[in-house]
């Protein structure tokens, strides 16, 4: 091989070799700023009817004595 053709095959060799070096780079990046996230809220999750309940007392749907009662009905089961 002539100097110059050695030296273009290297050259290619070398490009590719950055170019794979950036791409894992970049994955590298993407992960940590995506684990960095705070979850997402669990839309999906159930109530339990605790969590009912103090809502319902909190927007004023129901009594204090009322609120009270099913408390402790549910503190029974």
């Amino acid at each position: 091989m002539h100097g110059w053709q050695l030296q273009m095959w290297s050259m290619h060799w070398a490009g590719w070799l950055f170019g794979l070096a950036g791409l894992v780079l970049l994955v590298v990046i993407v992960i940590a700023v995506v684990r960095a996230l705070p979850p997402p809220p669990d839309l999906g999750r159930q109530m339990t009817a605790t969590e009912v309940l103090d809502r319902r007392y909190a927007a004023g749907e129901i009594s204090t004595e009322e609120y009270e009662e099913r408390k402790q009905r549910l503190a029974r089961k």
